[in-house]
């Protein structure tokens, strides 16, 4: 298979108008509707959803178009729509599957194909690779159509829907909507310019909104809820006196949280928020999974509760498995992916956010509170994380050294090692992670530790190496 078509950790994702192009777009989607026909639900059809991006809804369009002329009912959003909309429509409607045209918050030059199983979460690894298999026999095709997009509507194969709607009134089932009102919690939104774009006011009444219009370009900025990337949100905040700050990403299924004092709240602390809100609150039992590369404090909270923890390889579609094969409470990536049990095994930043501030409303505690009660409970965490963009040659050569196996970052001894993905490595209360994106050209840099100023030190050290 060429290696302009490769399916990473989330999908496949390209350069727009490089290797993300009609021309393979309609290959990868006549192997999707080669794989999909195989499947038990394919009378019931296929979910295709569209995120903010560039030509999103003309390739979404186009994959509808090579799915249907193969005899595929398609139900298509009728406007921009989350992956968690798609994965909601392909559970609701027992579809055999979905699409999603996205490179969720990889930078506006890029777009992507996610594929979402039957249960409404990303498709697991073995159904990749059935889709894989089905694109070599294809990949060097001349897609045709036999009917137009139009054709094929008025004939009622293709159906557009409002994937919206049907999200918002599964929402108002699952979230305490009248709890949050009734606390007049002033909520910030930023949408990113995102797939989240018009859809939180839908649920509560922000009292500010920011980026939440269409600009394809995510007005220069990368669609991603860090730090670095919100601090716009950070600032208006603490100006406007907001309670909460939420983000979510270009295709709203990651989310990031800032707190009444313009501090950054990470997915780590989200997760450990919610866990504690669960177990304690809403007494709800169950298992708790979590990446490779998600804090050590909930490794402390399981073993407090009692609780099953399952460690898995980066990608939410490895906890989405174990979502859909056992009783998981909650399962959650550091890269601000967090699945509840109770709503779908998949991410989904609008619902988590709002989960917030259903805490902040039950508890009556600010979010700075919450974080501080986590804190001296079960000790400091700090985390940060560095994306490196290096040439293919650097990459080897940075994997090379940590593969050979490293004694000590800085003054810090290496007490052990573990390598379910990427190479960990544990000194005395802290951890770093280094390992290659699977969905960008880079490699990424990930500590934890007891301090701030440790972490940026175990940084600047792992990277210097």
């Amino acid at each position: 298979m060429p290696a302009h078509i490769k399916f990473g950790t989330d999908g496949w994702r390209g350069v727009i108008a490089d290797d993300f192009t009609f021309e393979n777009v309609a290959r990868v989607a006549l192997a999707a509707a080669y794989y999909f026909k195989k499947h038990k639900n394919i009378r019931n059809g296929v979910v295709i959803g569209y995120d903010a991006r560039f030509l999103s809804k003309e390739f979404a369009e186009k994959t509808a178009e090579v799915l249907s002329n193969k005899g595929i009912k398609v139900i298509i959003s009728d406007a921009i729509s989350s992956t968690p909309m798609v994965s909601l429509l392909t559970k609701k409607l027992k579809m055999a599957g979905g699409v999603v045209i996205t490179a969720s918050h990889n930078p506006a030059k890029y777009n992507g194909f996610k594929l979402k199983g039957d249960f409404g979460g990303p498709a697991h690894p073995e159904m990749v690779e059935k889709l894989e298999r089905e694109l070599k026999k294809v990949i060097t095709s001349k897609v045709e159509s036999e009917k137009t997009l139009k054709e094929l509507e008025k004939q009622g194969i293709v159906r557009r829907k409002d994937f919206t709607s049907v999200y918002v009134k599964d929402l108002i089932t699952k979230l305490n909507l009248p709890l949050i009102q009734s606390a007049n919690l002033k909520i910030a939104y930023d949408a990113m310019h995102g797939a989240g774009q018009g859809v939180l006011e839908k649920l509560v009444t922000p009292k500010l909104l920011l980026r939440n219009f269409f600009n394809p370009s995510f007005g220069g900025a990368h669609p991603e809820p860090l730090p670095q990337h919100i601090s716009q949100l950070m600032s208006d905040v603490v100006r406007h006196g907001c309670d909460i700050g939420i983000a979510t990403d270009g295709d709203a299924d990651r989310v990031g949280a800032v707190d009444e004092k313009g501090n950054f709240v990470d997915s780590h602390r989200i997760f450990a928020l919610l866990l504690k809100y669960f177990v304690e609150t809403k007494k709800w039992k169950g298992e708790v999974a979590k990446s490779f590369s998600v804090s050590q404090i909930i490794n402390k909270m399981c073993e407090k509760y009692g609780l099953k923890l399952h460690e898995t390889a980066i990608g939410f579609k490895h906890l989405c498995r174990l979502m859909t094969e056992r009783d998981i409470l909650i399962a959650a990536e550091e890269s601000g992916g967090l699945g509840v049990k109770g709503h779908l095994p998949e991410r989904d930043g609008i619902y988590i956010g709002l989960l917030l501030c259903e805490i902040m409303a039950a508890r009556r505690k600010r979010l700075s509170e919450l974080v501080d009660e986590l804190m001296k409970e079960f000790g400091p965490h700090h985390f940060n994380r560095i994306d490196s963009h290096l040439t293919e040659k650097e990459k080897k050569r940075v994997l090379a050294v940590f593969a050979k196996g490293v004694k000590a970052i800085g003054k810090y001894p290496v007490v052990r090692e573990e390598r379910t993905d990427g190479i960990k490595l544990f000194v005395e209360n802290g951890w770093i992670l280094v390992r290659a994106s699977g969905t960008e050209p880079l490699i990424r840099f990930y500590a934890e530790a007891d301090s701030a100023d440790r972490v940026d030190e175990l940084l600047s050290e792992v990277t210097n190496l």
